[in-house]
């Protein structure tokens, strides 16, 4: 092993070199702070998305859309609110309900997700996933999770559920079992009241309750890139009678476009995001 040998030099010598190098630092490092503000990625504001509305299509009032879904030229829906919570299956252009199964009143059913052959609902507080047969609806099963359920969805690999604080949870698709968190930021700071997901090319989008913005999450780190949102679909007509809040993505690869409505909404708004590089492409 070569050992590298400072020259000799003196005590004193070796104490004016350090002071010289820490004022060199110093000096340097304070010129630097007052010249080059710290900017982290983490502070970065979101990019806001504009969007295009390709179709207005008609909603069930007495739907107070907790989860939404769109697969193979329907949409699935879930309903909230104890003994009104519901399962539905939905045609976009005309919003009749051609399928649908009742919760038990005892349920607030809330998100929705596609997994397979199978649809996956959760509840409010009862700490309760049911399951059912895409086809039939017919029940399937259940599964337990610890705190509420708010939103769900499903990237391919795992399930993705929020339960209204500013962290996301990572369950296993087969053994419903919790494999990991993702906390979400805003500007550097935790997002609370995440409520329906949709996972859209390689990035989740939620709904942020009790405001008209949907965000854009990276699941890397968690970091809120963009948002849309979306404060005028309706109008002071939809808006009477009362309306809840925004709630309910879907998103349709085929038209790579994305379907929107709310609690108590008449409308359901099909919308395509602006170009951006803020999605992985999928071929």
């Amino acid at each position: 092993m070569v050992r590298l040998v400072p020259p000799p030099c003196s005590a004193f010598d070796f104490r004016v070199t350090l002071l010289t190098v820490a004022g060199l630092w110093l000096s340097t490092s304070n010129a630097q702070a007052a010249d080059v503000p710290l900017v982290t990625t983490a502070a970065i504001p979101p990019v806001v998305l504009e969007y295009d509305i390709l179709n207005t299509f008609p909603h069930d009032r007495g739907a107070f859309t907790q989860g939404l879904v769109y697969r193979d030229g329907f949409l699935y829906e879930s309903t909230g609110l104890n003994g009104h919570s519901s399962l539905r299956k939905v045609k976009p252009d005309s919003g009749e309900v051609v399928q649908r199964e009742t919760v038990d009143a005892k349920y607030f059913a809330e998100g929705l997700t596609d997994w397979k052959d199978q649809l996956i609902q959760i509840t409010w507080q009862s700490g309760l996933a049911l399951t059912y047969d895409l086809k039939t609806f017919k029940p399937t099963g259940s599964f337990t999770y610890r705190g509420e359920g708010w939103g769900i969805t499903q990237d391919g690999h795992k399930l993705i559920m929020s339960d209204g604080t500013a962290t996301l949870r990572y369950l296993d698709p087969e053994t419903h079992e919790q494999t990991g968190t993702l906390e979400v930021t805003y500007e550097g700071k935790p997002l609370a009241n995440l409520n329906e997901l949709e996972f859209v090319r390689g990035r989740i989008l939620a709904n942020v309750w009790q405001s008209n913005s949907i965000v854009v999450i990276d699941p890397a780190d968690g970091r809120v890139t963009a948002q849309i949102n979306l404060p005028d679909l309706l109008t002071a007509s939809d808006r009477s009678p009362a309306v809840d809040v925004l709630n309910g993505i879907a998103y349709n690869p085929k038209d790579d476009s994305l379907f929107v409505t709310g609690k108590w909404w008449p409308k359901v708004f099909e919308i395509r995001l602006k170009k951006s590089d803020l999605f992985e492409k999928k071929h």
